[in-house]
C-alpha cells in the first residue's frame, strides 16, 4: 500500500511538525508531521526492534488505534539538510489536535526519526529548519525474525484477559484478534485501547491459550498455546510465529 501527499515538518524544541497536504508525487506523497503514547507500547519503543524510530498519527494514520505497529517511510528533500534517503518508522501512538486533527494525513515523528532523514552530520539543523516538505509511503514491517510478543496487562485475573500485541510483522497492525482455551472454540476478543485486545471470561479462563491474529489486509496467524498454564499479569509471553 503506498500514500503519496506533501508534508511540513515544524521542529517545536523537542519536537518535530509535519503537515501533510493531498498531492502525489510518483507513488510518494506530501503531507506534514511533528515529533512525539497510545498505542500502549511504554518502554519498549527505545528498545528493538522500534530502536525510537517512531512515530504519533493523526486520525487517518492512528485509525482509533488499529493503525498500531504499521511502518511507513518518510524522506525530504526540500532543505539542504535533507538526505533525500527514505526512514522507516512505527506507528506507535496518536496525535491529537491542531494541525494533527486539520490536516488530511498528519505524523508527529520522535526526535530521533526527525534527525535520521538529514544528511551525516546535520540531525540538529534539519530539527532547527522550520517548515519543509516531506513524502511517505506505507510499506510493511520488518522485525528481522523477531516473533510477535503478546505482554499480558496488569490488570488481568483468571476471569479476564488483556494483552498488549506487538511486533507483528508484514501489515504491522491488526484488525481482529480471537482467543482459544484449553479445549475450547475460537472467540472474539475485543479492542481495548491502542495496541491492547481484551476478553471477558465470565469463569475461570483455561490455559494454554491460543491466540488467532488477523492483520490489517486480513492475513491470518496463530500463535498456538502462547499464553501458558500458570500464566502471571505483566509477564511478556513470546511467540515462534510472525506474518512474512
Amino acid at each position: 500500500m503506498v500514500s503519496s501527499s506533501n508534508v511540513v515538518f515544524v521542529a517545536l524544541a523537542s519536537s518535530c511538525l509535519i503537515l501533510l497536504h493531498s498531492s502525489s508525487i510518483s507513488g510518494w506523497s506530501d503531507g506534514g508531521a511533528t515529533c512525539g503514547g497510545a498505542c500502549g507500547y511504554q518502554g519498549d519503543m527505545e528498545q528493538p526492534p522500534f530502536s525510537a524510530m517512531v512515530t504519533a498519527g493523526g486520525p487517518s494514520i492512528f485509525k482509533n488505534g488499529r493503525g498500531c505497529g504499521a511502518c511507513y517511510q518518510v524522506k525530504c528533500t526540500s532543505h539542504r539538510a535533507c538526505s533525500g534517503v527514505p526512514v522507516t518508522v512505527v506507528v506507535t501512538d496518536q496525535c491529537p489536535g491542531g494541525p494533527c486533527l486539520s490536516e488530511a494525513t498528519h505524523f508527529d515523528l520522535g526526535g530521533k526519526a526527525f534527525g535520521a532523514m538529514a544528511k551525516p552530520g546535520q540531525a540538529d539543523n534539519l530539527r532547527r529548519a522550520g517548515s519543509l516538505r516531506v513524502q511517505y509511503s506505507r510499506v510493511p514491517c520488518n522485525w528481522h525474525g523477531l516473533d510477535i510478543a503478546f505482554r499480558v496487562d496488569g490488570g488481568s485475573n483468571p476471569y479476564y484477559l488483556a494483552l498488549l500485541i506487538e511486533d507483528e510483522a508484514g501489515d504491522g497492525d491488526l484488525s481482529a484478534v480471537e482467543l482459544q482455551q484449553r479445549r475450547g472454540s475460537w472467540a472474539p476478543m475485543q479492542e481495548s485501547w491502542g495496541a491492547v485486545w481484551k476478553y471477558n471470561s465470565g469463569s475461570t479462563l483455561q490455559a494454554p491459550i491460543s491466540i488467532r491474529l488477523t492483520s490489517g489486509s486480513g492475513k491470518k496467524l496463530v500463535a498456538r498455546n502462547v499464553i501458558p498454564s500458570g500464566w502471571q499479569a505483566s509477564r511478556t509471553y513470546r511467540s515462534i510465529v510472525n506474518f512474512q
